[in-house]
């Protein structure tokens, strides 16, 4: 997959406005779960997109330095670098990348934990702390901007019906999880 979102051309090499997204996949007679899917990930690529792009033009940040921010501001201890990388599900280098970036504009700092020389504690500092906030306050603006196309009444039928969702996505998991666990047992006999 090249891209998320293309643009339609017409014969002559010229785009047409049609937005070619991943939702054009799904064909009428597909099954209903895979045309859903295909929806929920549409609306959430398009969101993420604009959320990149705004967060690019008005701060000069990225979204991972956003969200590594964040979890810092949740957490006024700061966290260890695996702990941040646990929470963002990227690659320690991902997480050292970031954060050099971040600690070389004061927005953050590296301090060694107590008796482990090779793990580091990372915070935001107070410079670091003001411009999140002043991020997160305009990202709330754009998350309620963007979906703004639906009532309080949609929102909160959505947010029901998502629950569902995850809750039986996860107890599905649960039960891979403990199915691969018998096998696994099985075949060490």
């Amino acid at each position: 997959m090249a891209s998320t979102s293309t643009m339609r051309k017409n014969g002559s090499g010229h785009a047409n406005n049609v937005v070619l997204d991943l939702e054009t996949r799904a064909k009428k007679g597909d099954h209903q779960a895979l045309r859903l899917w295909l929806r929920l990930l549409s609306c959430t690529v398009r969101i993420e997109n604009k959320i990149r792009l705004r967060l690019r033009r008005e701060f000069n940040t990225t979204l991972p330095r956003f969200d590594l921010m964040a979890q810092l501001e949740r957490t006024a201890g700061g966290l260890r670098m695996n702990e941040l990388s646990r929470q963002l599900m990227v690659s320690g280098g991902n997480v050292t990348g970031i954060t050099d970036q971040l600690e070389r504009e004061g927005l953050v700092v590296r301090t060694p934990c107590p008796g482990d020389r090779r793990a580091f504690t990372v915070k935001l500092t107070v410079l670091g702390l003001k411009r999140f906030r002043e991020m997160a306050a305009r990202h709330e603006q754009w998350i309620v901007e963007l979906l703004g196309g639906l009532t309080r009444e949609e929102q909160e039928t959505m947010i029901s019906e998502l629950w569902k969702l995850k809750t039986h996505i996860n107890s599905t998991a649960s039960i891979t999880r403990k199915a691969n666990q018998r096998s696994q047992t099985a075949e060490a006999r």
